[in-house]
């Protein structure tokens, strides 16, 4: 494996890999440490959407909260502290839902998403180079907002699908 780039998370790589097939290709891999998703309940029928703006494609997404594992940080422990920094919320409980590959094809970034119930305010530090809205929003006003077109974040629409949430 060649390593042609080393970012602060990410790697990109180009390796050689034979196929099931036999066939040897050049690969080229994003190195990504993995990630979480978090639905943060707030009651059965009412959840905390963010309205975060996103400088690599200029404009602003509504999502769930998310964000990239520290090195040697579990999914769970990314959970429980990306909730506080972006929403200002902290749970009692977490249920592991699911996990996602969003772009297996040219990276390994695994995506846990868990479900935050128990949600009670608490202290939050937002990381100056996230620009991030709270949005409670009941399940009707998030399915129109699918429908609308509004939601096209990737993680938000499987993590929200595994919810039964959009449908």
């Amino acid at each position: 494996m060649i390593i042609n780039f080393k970012g602060k998370v990410l790697q990109l790589a180009t390796q050689r890999r034979r196929l099931p097939n036999g066939h040897v290709a050049t690969v080229e891999i994003i190195r990504h440490p993995g990630a979480v998703v978090i639905i943060p309940l707030l009651r059965k029928d009412q959840l905390i959407l963010l309205k975060q703006f996103r400088p690599v494609i200029g404009t602003y997404l509504y999502e769930l909260p998310a964000g990239t594992r520290d090195k040697n940080e579990t999914p769970l422990n990314c959970a429980k502290r990306e909730i506080i920094e972006e929403t200002g919320y902290r749970a009692e409980k977490f249920t592991k839902l699911e996990k996602i590959y969003p772009v297996p094809g040219y990276s390994t970034e695994e995506i846990t998403i868990y479900k935050a119930e128990g949600l009670m305010k608490a202290f939050a530090l937002k990381d100056p180079d996230e620009i991030i809205e709270t949005h409670l929003m009941t399940k009707a006003r998030v399915r129109k907002l699918f429908q609308l077109g509004r939601i096209v974040d990737a993680k938000t629409i499987c993590a929200l699908t595994f919810l039964r949430w959009l449908s």
